[in-house]
C-alpha cells in the first residue's frame, strides 16, 4: 500500500487523526515546520475510488505532548442510516399524488361543510383568546372576581353537597361524601351568613364551624368505639321515628333561617367584644358537647345497634331531661346566636327546635311506652322535664 504522509503546521490546539483510503495521511502539529521520516514531496495522492471505505480514526499524539481534547472519531459512509431520518416527515413519507387524490374523491359536501365549521370555529376562538388575552378591560374585570371567590366556593361546596345527598338518599354514598354532606351544611350555616353581611371572616363563625363538626360527629365516633367501624346496623325501621317530610323540611328551612337572622342581627365581626366576656359562651360549648356525647353514649350502652333501645335509660343527662340529645342540639344553635350577640335570632331558633322536637318527641314516647310499659311511665313521671331543666 502506498503512503504519502504530510505535515501541517497549525497554531491550534493538538490534535492528530488518519485518513485511510488508498493513500494514508498523518498530520500533526508542531511550533515549527519538521520533515516526517518517510516523506515523498513527487507522490500524487491518487483520488478515492470508493467513498465507503472513507474514514477519520484518531492517530495517537506523540507521548511527550499534552492532549488538551479527546481524539476525534467519525467516519463517512454512502448509505443512509434510519436513524438520520426526521420523525416529523414520516406521516409524509409514503404521500404521494395518487394518494391525494384518492382522499380528496372520498369528501363529500357533508364532511366538507364539517371540516369547514371545525376550521373556522377554531380560528374564531383562537382570534378570540388572543384578543381577549391582550385586552386591559378583560384583566381588570377578571381582577374583580378575586373580591368574590368565596361565593364561587361556597356554591360549588353547595352544589357538591346536593348530589352527595342524592346519593346518600339512595343508600350510595360513602363516608367522604357523607362528610361532604355534613361539610356544605355546616359551611352555609355558620360561615357563609356572617360572610355575606360582613364582607370577611374572623373569629366565632370559625369556631362553630368545627365545633359543628364535632357535636355532630358524635354518633359515629360512638359507633366505632363500639363496634371498631362507622357504618349503621341494619335494625327494626319502626324505630326510625320522624315526622312527615314537609315538617322536616320547615324545620331546615326554619334552622337555616335563624343562623341568617343571627349573622344580620349581629354587629359587625370586629365590634363583638373578646377576652373575658365570652367566657360564658365557652362554658356553654363545654357543656353542649359533654351533653351531646354523655347522651349517645348511655343511649348506645343500653340499646341494639345504637338505635333500638333494650331499656328506659335513666342515668347521665337522663336524670334531669328525658331527650338530652334534642337539648343539646336546641343549646347549640342558642350559643351561636348567643356568641354572636344576636338574642333576637336566639329565640327565634329555639322556638323553630321546640315545635320540631316537641313533635318527634311525642311519636318516640309512643313507642317507648308499647315498648317497655309502666317501666317508662315511671321514669316519665320522676323526670318531668323533656328539653330544659326546671321547665316542664
Amino acid at each position: 500500500m502506498e503512503t504519502a504522509s504530510v505535515l501541517l503546521q497549525s497554531r491550534t490546539n493538538p490534535f492528530g487523526f488518519n485518513l485511510k483510503c488508498n493513500q494514508i495521511v498523518s498530520c500533526r502539529h508542531f511550533n515549527k515546520q519538521f520533515q516526517s521520516k518517510g516523506f515523498y514531496s513527487h507522490q500524487s495522492l491518487k483520488p478515492i475510488q470508493n467513498p465507503s471505505s472513507f474514514s477519520l480514526l484518531p492517530s495517537p499524539l506523540h507521548k511527550t505532548r499534552t492532549q488538551f481534547f479527546s481524539p476525534l472519531k467519525c467516519s463517512f459512509s454512502d448509505i443512509p442510516s434510519s436513524d438520520s431520518q426526521n420523525p416529523l416527515l414520516k406521516p409524509f413519507k409514503n404521500l404521494s399524488f395518487d394518494s391525494v387524490k384518492s382522499s380528496l374523491s372520498e369528501l363529500t359536501p357533508i364532511k366538507i361543510v364539517k371540516w369547514a365549521t371545525t376550521v373556522s370555529l377554531g380560528i374564531a376562538a383562537t382570534k378570540w383568546t388572543v384578543k381577549l388575552a391582550f385586552s386591559p378591560f378583560f384583566w381588570m374585570y377578571f381582577s374583580w372576581s378575586w373580591l368574590f371567590w368565596p361565593w364561587f366556593v361556597a356554591i360549588a361546596l353547595a352544589v357538591y353537597g346536593l348530589y352527595c345527598f342524592r346519593k346518600h338518599s339512595i343508600g350510595e354514598a360513602s363516608i367522604v361524601e357523607q362528610l361532604a354532606i355534613v361539610t356544605s351544611v355546616f359551611a352555609w350555616l355558620t360561615l357563609v351568613p356572617p360572610a355575606y353581611f360582613n364582607g370577611y371572616l374572623e373569629g366565632w363563625p370559625f369556631v362553630f364551624f368545627f365545633v359543628y363538626h364535632y357535636f355532630f360527629f358524635f354518633n359515629v365516633s360512638v359507633r366505632k368505639r363500639l363496634y371498631g367501624d362507622y357504618y349503621a346496623r341494619p335494625h327494626d325501621p319502626k324505630w326510625d321515628v320522624n315526622p312527615p317530610k314537609w315538617y322536616r323540611l320547615l324545620f331546615c328551612v326554619g334552622v337555616m333561617v335563624g343562623h341568617w337572622l343571627a349573622a344580620f342581627e349581629a354587629p359587625e365581626l370586629h365590634r363583638i367584644p373578646g377576652g373575658w366576656s365570652n367566657v360564658g359562651v365557652w362554658i356553654l360549648i363545654v357543656v353542649t358537647l359533654l351533653m351531646q356525647y354523655n347522651s349517645t353514649l348511655y343511649l348506645a350502652k343500653y340499646s341494639e345497634k345504637v338505635v333500638v333501645p333494650t331499656a328506659v335509660v335513666q342515668f347521665g343527662p337522663y336524670r334531669w331531661v328525658r331527650h338530652p340529645v334534642y337539648a343539646s342540639t336546641m343549646l347549640l344553635f342558642a350559643t351561636y346566636c348567643l356568641a354572636l350577640r344576636a338574642p333576637l335570632s336566639l329565640m327565634f331558633v329555639v322556638a323553630v327546635c321546640l315545635m320540631y322536637y316537641e313533635q318527634k318527641a311525642k311519636l318516640e314516647e309512643v313507642l317507648m311506652v308499647e315498648t317497655f310499659g309502666e317501666s317508662y311511665l315511671e321514669y316519665a313521671s320522676k323526670v318531668r322535664c323533656k328539653f330544659i331543666p326546671f321547665v316542664y
